[in-house]
């Protein structure tokens, strides 16, 4: 069926909430684009006189997609190559989606995307319409085929298994920036304990390479062994630069809502260290090396103003 500039026009007013909703869903801002692509091409196939409300056909039909991606990536995951981490966006990305309460802004940190992965698809889909974009619960309901008692027990069993033991601190940019800093000045120091007095006591480091650029195969947890290990990997070796195919600069951003040191080697996006912080320090540090996770991150990079290093030429 021919869609007219109308119909058109409809999708890409709905595309932005869309790609929101598959980002938190798969992680992935790559396979995001993709399942909204896929959508438009149900869209402009449908019979669209049979559909009374265009944003609920267009979000069953999008998360319908979603959970059938969920299912195979589950599958290829099971060989992937070391740890499994999200890939990261920086402020001001579209895939951020709505920010205007607490949960919203939780709801699309790398901790709690990581986390959502001990979710079933089901529940994760439920645990994003729900919190991130205020869906009732008889909405999800018509969305996933359920009764809205089913919908209200599959949300609380998401929400136990998300439960956080410590709420995120939340910061601006200045804050951002400052918290950054003291990071890349302990790591840069050689000195394990300068390191150990911003980290959590159960603080945690999770890498992701894929198979590409050299990771610890498992996360590394406790303030001192998260310390030994940033301290090495902070420390410069031509092995490291050729790695990642450069000398980096180092620059403090922000990334899914929280403060990140970016490595940047000429105009490319070559690492991103996602700081989880709370009241009592940094809890996570997950770092995304993996080129094929960077690409869209390299694109927003070049495209966006991003001040002076920290450190050139590290």
């Amino acid at each position: 069926m021919l869609v007219g500039a109308h119909e058109v026009q409809v999708f890409e007013t709905a595309r932005a909430r869309l790609e929101a909703i598959a980002y938190r869903l798969l992680g992935s801002a790559n396979d995001a684009e993709d399942a909204v692509q896929d959508t438009f091409l149900r869209w402009q196939s449908a019979d669209r006189t049979l559909i009374e409300t265009h944003e609920a056909w267009l979000t069953k039909v999008l998360t319908n997609i979603c959970l059938n991606r969920l299912t195979s990536a589950r599958a290829r995951r099971e060989t992937y190559v070391g740890q499994w981490l999200p890939e990261p966006v920086f402020a001001g990305d579209r895939m951020l989606g709505p920010s205007d309460t607490v949960e919203q802004r939780e709801s699309v940190s790398i901790a709690m995307l990581t986390l959502m992965e001990r979710l079933s698809a089901k529940e994760r889909v439920v645990y994003v319409l729900r919190e991130a974009f205020g869906y009732s619960h008889g909405e999800i309901a018509e969305v996933l085929d359920l009764t809205e008692s089913n919908c209200q027990q599959v949300y609380r069993r998401a929400k136990q298994h998300l439960t956080a033991d410590r709420p995120r601190v939340e910061v601006d940019a200045t804050a951002a920036r400052r918290i950054v800093e003291e990071f890349l000045a302990a790591a840069l120091s050689g000195k394990t304990e300068s390191l150990v007095r911003m980290l959590t006591d159960d603080a945690i480091s999770a890498g992701d390479g894929g198979g590409v650029v050299l990771s610890a195969p498992r996360p590394i947890t406790g303030a001192l062994r998260v310390a030994r290990f940033l301290r090495t990997l902070f420390k410069p070796s031509e092995a490291k630069w050729e790695m990642i195919g450069g000398r980096p600069d180092l620059f403090a951003a922000v990334a899914n809502g929280v403060p990140a040191l970016v490595m940047v080697v000429g105009d490319r996006v070559a690492g991103v260290f996602s700081l989880d912080v709370t009241a009592d320090g940094i809890a996570a540090v997950h770092a995304q090396a993996n080129p094929g996770k960077l690409e869209r991150a390299t694109r927003q990079w070049s495209a966006s103003g991003h001040g002076e290093p920290l450190t050139g030429n590290w």
